[in-house]
Order: structure tokens, then C-alpha cells, then sequence
């Protein structure tokens, strides 16, 4: 009787705590928590296999090579969440880049050139909004269309040589340090942590999870879903151009296609952060953690001397289990 009676008690133990797992998991705050654990275990791997790893000068280079991708990946994310895709963001910071260098060749004031790049920027995030939300072109193939485009025109403005941008006042901005923190870092939290407030705290924060949750069903309650996209695309176009111009301040160059070769980071580093390619759901802090695991990995494996190929490897991996748990856990909210 005894042996008997204990099996249901096992089986029912054993069914509460898979139940309590699936809760764990399910919960909203669950990714970033399991996000964090898996940026925890790879600082601790890495520490332990590279003495030079875990070291206050290679943490803040890992912060300062990842913050122009944080910053073009911070404005992705809300984007994305609000149905839209930017495939142009990279293309118009090499621009952004070419456009400050070219105009201070002429002798034109830098600052100058940077507010110039900046509104073009913007001016880029316009064009693609109006392509997509106006001429109703799918996002990927539209942004597919102005990547060309302006990746193409800095080759042609450059000849697809690197231009020179050495300026003190200029360069700091890639290379100098508040408060002991290197000015890029600064900067990425700071656009991070404004978007969070607007995502979070105000009313064009649900306009954006609305638009990217059922865009026909939000218009209908009066969620101005074109405009809240077209703000989006300006948004995202508006980082390209600064990220263009910090990248050419740490290099103290302009390089035509400089950004380019990251974008696949920064897709990933979105998608890694637990934020959906179908829109609705995601979060800034999530990406911020994804960047942060990217750039680790990189550095990580570049320490302890692993082939750039199977670095590629090994970030697509990850990549793949990060996604695959997240829809794991998204099956089990639902």
C-alpha cells in the first residue's frame, strides 16, 4: 500500500514543478532574466579560459566597438515592434561618415557637416516611411531597395576609398571619456534608456505595440499607425547617421561601407533580445543585453585566438538557441 500510494505523490510533485517552470518561463520579464544568466556564464567562461579578458580596459573596448551597432539597434527595436524593418540603417551611417568627411575637406566647420548628416539622416528615415506606410512596399524589400542605394552613393562619392577626419574636437566623440566612461557607452545608454521611457510611459509607447500587434484592428480604434511608422523610419534613419558619425570619429576616417559589414549584428542583436519579426512584442533591454553578448563573444573568442570563420559559427549557434527558447517561451504564454 505504501509503495502504491507514494507513485501519484512522485507523478504530482514532478507535474507541479514542471507547471511552476512553465510559469517561470512564461512570464514577460522571463528572456531578459535568462538573457542575463547567459551574459553572466559567458563572463565567467571567457574569464576563465583568457587571463586578459576580464579586465576594466577590455570591458570598456567591448562597450565602446558595440555602441554605434547598441545605437542603431536601440532605435531598430521599437521599429520592428511597430510592424516596420530597416535594412538601410548601416548603409546610411557609412553615408553619414562620407558626408562629414567631404565637407570638411571643403572647409566646411566639421560640426557643421554633422548637422548636415544628421538631418540627412532623418531625411532618409522620411523617405523610407513613405515608401513603406504611403506606397504600401513591403519593409524588407523597400529598405532592401534604399540599402542599395545609399550604400551605393558613398561608393560614389568616395570612389570607395576611406576619407580622413582628423580633429581633435571631433574624434573625442569616438574616443573620450565622462566621468572616467568612454563617450560612446554614455551616449548608447542614454538612447536606450529614452526609448524605454517613451516605450514604456507614454501614449505613443502603446501606439507602437499596437501598430506592430494587429496594424488593421488598431486603425479601426483610432491608432494612428502610419504616423507612429513614419515617426519610427525617422527614428531609425536619425541613428544611422549618428552612429556614422561616431564610428568615423573613433576611426578618425570615413569608410564608405564601415557599417555595413554589421548589419546582420544588428538584426540579431534585436531578434536575440526577444523582440518578434511579426511586431507587437519586444523590449529595449533585451537588445541592450543581446548587443553586450555579441560584443562579448566576439571578443572573447578573438582573445583566445579562434578563427574569424568559426566565430561566425559559434555566434550563429547562439543565435539559434537564443531564438528557439524564445519561442519556446512564447508558446507557453500563450
Amino acid at each position: 500500500m505504501t509503495n502504491s500510494s507514494s507513485i501519484p505523490s512522485t507523478s504530482e510533485s514532478s507535474k507541479r514543478s514542471a507547471n511552476s517552470l512553465s510559469d517561470l518561463l512564461g512570464r514577460p520579464a522571463a528572456g531578459i532574466v535568462l538573457l542575463l544568466v547567459f551574459y553572466v556564464l559567458l563572463l565567467i567562461a571567457f574569464s576563465v579560459f583568457s587571463p586578459y579578458f576580464l579586465t576594466l580596459s577590455n570591458l570598456s573596448n567591448i562597450g565602446t566597438n558595440m555602441a554605434f551597432i547598441g545605437l542603431m539597434a536601440a532605435a531598430g527595436t521599437p521599429l520592428i515592434i511597430g510592424g516596420g524593418l530597416d535594412l538601410s540603417v548601416a548603409a546610411v551611417a557609412g553615408l553619414a561618415g562620407v558626408i562629414v568627411a567631404l565637407m570638411h575637406a571643403k572647409g566646411i566647420n566639421i560640426w557643421a557637416g554633422c548637422v548636415t548628416a544628421l538631418i540627412i539622416g532623418c531625411a532618409v528615415g522620411v523617405l523610407n516611411g513613405f515608401i513603406v506606410t504611403r506606397l504600401k512596399l513591403n519593409p524588407l524589400i523597400a529598405t532592401l531597395g534604399t540599402m542599395s542605394i545609399f550604400s551605393g552613393l558613398s561608393m560614389v562619392l568616395t570612389g570607395g576609398l576611406s576619407k580622413p577626419l582628423f580633429v581633435p574636437a571631433f574624434n573625442w566623440l569616438g574616443s573620450g571619456r565622462l566621468f572616467g566612461i568612454p563617450f560612446p557607452i554614455i551616449l548608447m545608454l542614454l538612447v536606450f534608456v529614452a526609448l524605454w521611457l517613451i516605450l514604456s510611459k507614454t501614449p505613443f509607447g502603446r501606439f507602437v505595440y499596437a501598430s506592430g500587434g494587429n496594424s488593421e484592428a488598431s486603425s479601426l480604434l483610432g491608432v494612428p499607425v502610419e504616423r507612429t511608422q513614419m515617426v519610427l523610419y525617422v527614428v531609425s534613419g536619425l541613428s544611422g547617421a549618428a552612429a556614422g558619425i561616431i564610428l568615423a570619429a573613433m576611426l578618425g576616417a570615413a569608410a564608405p561601407n564601415a557599417a555595413g559589414q554589421h548589419l546582420l549584428t544588428i538584426i540579431a542583436a534585436i531578434i536575440l533580445g526577444g523582440t518578434s519579426l511579426f511586431g507587437g512584442r519586444g523590449s529595449v533591454w533585451g537588445t541592450l543585453i543581446a548587443v553586450l553578448i555579441l560584443g562579448t563573444l566576439n571578443n572573447g573568442l578573438t582573445l583566445m585566438n579562434v578563427s574569424s570563420f568559426w566565430q561566425d559559427v559559434t555566434r550563429g549557434v547562439v543565435l539559434l538557441m537564443a531564438v528557439g527558447l524564445d519561442q519556446l517561451r512564447v508558446r507557453l504564454q500563450s
